[in-house]
């Protein structure tokens, strides 16, 4: 007897259209969970000042000359009071954390008389801060190239250059030669003695004190108001200002061997005798 032909059941043409949902649902969620562990913490922005067991450790330096070369930190230069004459004594403060990422770290490293300070810190949530004090033997010349960070000097009589993309400077009680750029953060010099001075900023002001009569002083900012204060005596004084005040009240000569420069794209701009 011949079999009657089964017929396979049809098979259902309708997509899964939840599956991928349901990845879109879990993605929201997952973000929604790392905005609220932001959004939730205490102290949400990291703040290397709350490193109570801070790092400590001493570089050997062979010549004349220190270059700092910092991506990521904040930096506090001082001109150390004792120890070794051929010693850079650093001093780490470190506080970080990162959701969904790499585990946060710095490094430190001298060569050729080079100390580079790095940062790792990146995930979808990353919140980090570094902080290093750095103490230079009397008599060596400094240069700072800092990528991201607010850096602060005092009491050198050596050559300091400080450059730093994006952070203010700052540099007291120092007679050296000064040469200091931001490209995004306001400069001042505050109770120095120095000789020559230079400061630009592209965005940011200018504010100098000075403690004895210079030779030269140079100062530019793009976007930011420039004040100069001076001891009594006469410069040669040269300013411009495109958008804003120019006021000056020093002794003006311009045979003078004492030169000073102010200009500035916007901002005011005062070159006066120190109180």
């Amino acid at each position: 007897m011949a079999r009657t032909a089964r017929t396979a059941p049809a098979r259902s043409t309708r997509t899964n259209r939840s599956a991928p949902l349901t990845r879109a649902v879990r993605g929201v969620a997952a973000s929604a969970v790392v905005v609220g562990l932001c959004a939730g913490a205490v102290a949400c922005g990291a703040d290397a000042g709350d490193d109570d067991k801070p790092e400590h450790r001493s570089f050997a330096l062979h010549g004349r000359t220190l270059t700092v070369d910092s991506d990521d930190s904040a930096l506090e230069l001082v001109v150390a009071d004792s120890g070794e004459a051929d010693q850079v004594e650093v001093t780490r403060w470190f506080k970080g954390s990162v959701v969904m990422g790499g585990e946060p770290k710095v490094t430190w490293d001298m060569k050729d008389d080079r100390l580079v300070l790095r940062m790792k810190c990146s995930g979808v949530v990353a919140d980090c801060s570094a902080k290093h004090r750095i103490e230079v033997p009397r008599g060596i010349a400094v240069k700072v190239e800092d990528g991201d960070g607010r850096v602060t000097a005092s009491g050198f009589a050596a050559p300091l250059g400080i450059r730093t993309s994006d952070g203010s400077v700052r540099v007291t009680d120092s007679t050296g030669p000064l040469d200091l750029h931001s490209a995004d953060g306001s400069i001042s010099a505050v109770g120095v003695g120095s000789r020559r001075v230079r400061a630009t900023t592209d965005d940011g002001s200018v504010h100098l004190e000075l403690g004895s009569v210079p030779q030269l002083v140079e100062s530019r900012t793009e976007d930011g108001s420039i004040t100069i204060a001076l001891p009594r005596e006469t410069y040669r004084v040269t300013t411009k200002s495109d958008d804003g005040a120019v006021h000056v009240s020093v002794p003006r000569d311009s045979g003078s061997t004492h030169v000073v420069s102010a200009r500035s794209g916007d901002g005011k701009v005062t070159v006066r005798t120190a109180n």
